[in-house]
């Protein structure tokens, strides 16, 4: 008979779950990638927000309690300074700037819109080329075409008018929006416009009933990036603008500096007042901005 081998006993010996492993290591991953971001979000929060809270802070002091507190709270509160800033011409540049501001959001977001339309809807000649002059545009610099743009406007006399400003300021911002509201237009279905088409709409009605309200978000955005340019522009509204009348809100702060002596408090107060328009325009659009800004990247 051959010799039977000897068997060893079973044990149930714990396995170490590699699973359980494998979904550890992510997951700390995971939490030290989500912790930097939170920590680089805070910091850059610190760095955009501490200078406007300084400002708003320091538009409560006098002169001398900014020079010699400059990083304390006010020793004693001057809401006075607004009056004064509001007083001494604020009220008419905020006017100013309203109405240049609003004229150019309405011109460039309507003219973009036409031309995304056409550029993202139509083939017909010519098609790349527009696409390639207007990232063109995107390129040229208010500083580089400054002294002919100067020599246009007081050719077509539009010297200290607000046309002076609002037909740059548009020409510039429409390269970028066309583009940004074109790459939204992309992503609608086209089965929406064929709809349309067959129950007797004309391409003018396509544009106005169906891309219009279902690009509100991107309008929206396209309207507030429009908005910030505009309103916090200096070049051309110290060039193109002679009458004091007639000055925005950035151009009409340097008569608050005065050579010998300059009231740091009121013109804090007048830096505040003009910053706190596009604050609050963002914060009630911000839903629309995300949301335009996120659906705007998504085709190009």
């Amino acid at each position: 008979m051959l010799p039977q081998k000897k068997t060893d006993s079973f044990r149930l010996e714990p396995v170490p779950d590699r699973r359980i492993e494998e979904k550890r290591k992510p997951r700390r991953k995971w939490y030290i990638g989500e912790t930097s971001v939170w920590v680089f979000l805070f910091l850059y929060l610190i760095a955009i927000a501490y200078p406007l809270i300084w400002m708003v802070m320091s538009a409560f002091k006098n002169s001398d309690d900014i020079f010699e507190h400059s990083w304390s709270l006010p020793s004693s509160w001057h809401p006075e300074n607004f009056v004064s800033a509001w007083n001494q011409g604020i009220s008419s540049y905020f006017m100013n700037s309203v109405i240049v501001t609003a004229l150019t959001c309405v011109i460039t977001v309507f003219i973009s819109a036409w031309a995304a339309y056409g550029l993202s809807r139509f083939e017909f000649k010519g098609k790349g080329f527009f696409l390639v002059l207007c990232l063109g545009g995107l390129m040229l610099t208010p500083q580089v075409s400054l002294v002919p743009l100067y020599s246009i406007i007081q050719s077509l006399g539009l010297y200290n008018t607000y046309w002076a400003l609002i037909l740059p300021y548009a020409a510039y911002r429409i390269p970028f929006t066309i583009i940004l509201i074109r790459s939204y237009f992309l992503s609608i279905s086209k089965e929406l416009e064929e709809a349309a088409y067959l129950d007797g709409c004309s391409s003018f009605g396509v544009f106005f009933r169906i891309f219009l309200p279902m690009s509100v978000p991107i309008l929206v955005t396209s309207g507030i990036l429009t908005a910030y340019h505009t309103w916090n522009e200096f070049m051309f509204a110290i060039i193109f603008i002679d009458d004091e009348n007639l000055r925005t809100i950035p151009a009409g702060l340097m008569q608050f500096r005065d050579a010998l002596q300059t009231d740091w408090g009121v013109l804090l107060a007048g830096l505040t007042i003009s910053a706190a328009p596009i604050i609050i325009l963002f914060l009630l659009m911000q839903k629309y901005f995300v949301r335009g800004i996120a659906s705007g990247s998504v085709k190009g």
